[in-house]
């Protein structure tokens, strides 16, 4: 793939302020500032993020995984904090959204620690179990990835398209009706506790842009000169194993795949 600076960018990288070690270092500390303002924003968003009042799940969902049934309380596997996020992988699809397989990269090293501290992280998606097994198994992921084929915990959490909607093109994401879903189904990312007595509570949803905090690599690409480097968001992203052959990235026609902008 072409890795080049969009033709705008390339003007600015060409012709960039270059200045003394002097003047980079005090340019340097008026950006630390605004940093560490920004960094002390986002501690606060957080804290907020946790005071939101929660709601009591009362629906008894049963999901499809690799070990057999399992309600959403099974699901957190003996832990009292569950993050689902909901990767766009509908019934009939032979691949998942390459944009959730990016976030789905970066789920096993945060596994790693999170399995330690009290937090279960997996994938939902509405394709049968069936189906989503061959694909984890060709990306290489150890993350739990399990199946709400046959319940409403994708609708309800508004990951899905209902038949309705499909019909309307008019879908309701990220807290307000849109022009979404052409796939039928949405990126997200969904948050639950468990108290001792075993009550559920749905804690916190985010969706779109708020799932971008999950991509370390944006974290990396925004310290570099070139940025992100995309027309639009997430344009260069490919599956992990379409990267090593120029030739069978070209021959990939991502306009009939069922790309959702997880991010955008």
């Amino acid at each position: 793939m072409d890795q080049t600076a969009h033709p705008d960018q390339q003007e600015s990288l060409d012709h960039h302020k270059v200045v003394s070690p002097e003047d980079w270092l005090a340019a340097r500390k008026a950006l630390l500032a605004r940093e560490k303002m920004h960094t002390r924003a986002g501690d606060e968003l957080s804290r907020q993020r946790r005071a939101l009042p929660w709601v009591k799940v009362d629906e008894n969902y049963i999901f499809d995984t690799p070990e057999g049934k399992k309600t959403l309380g099974e699901l957190f596997d003996g832990r009292s904090q569950l993050v689902v996020y909901h990767f766009m992988f509908g019934p009939g699809w032979e691949e998942g959204c390459p944009s959730c397989s990016f976030v789905a990269d970066h789920m096993g090293g945060a596994n790693l620690h999170l399995a330690h501290h009290d937090v279960t992280l997996l994938a939902v998606s509405r394709a049968p179990l069936a189906e989503l097994l061959p694909f984890k198994q060709r990306m290489g992921w150890t993350f739990n990835w399990v199946s709400s084929f046959g319940n409403d915990f994708n609708y309800d959490y508004h990951v899905s398209a209902t038949q309705d909607e499909m019909a309307t093109g008019k879908t309701y994401y990220n807290y307000q009706m849109s022009d979404g879903a052409p796939a039928g189904e949405l990126p997200g990312l969904s948050v639950f506790y468990k108290n001792a007595a075993g009550e559920i509570f749905h804690t916190y949803s985010t969706y779109g842009r708020g799932l971008d905090i999950l991509l370390g690599t944006h974290n990396f690409l925004d310290f570099t000169p070139k940025g992100r480097n995309e027309g639009e968001i997430m344009d260069w992203v490919r599956h992990h194993d379409r990267y090593e052959d120029e030739t069978r990235a070209e021959k990939t026609d991502l306009s009939q795949m069922p790309v959702g902008s997880c991010c955008g």
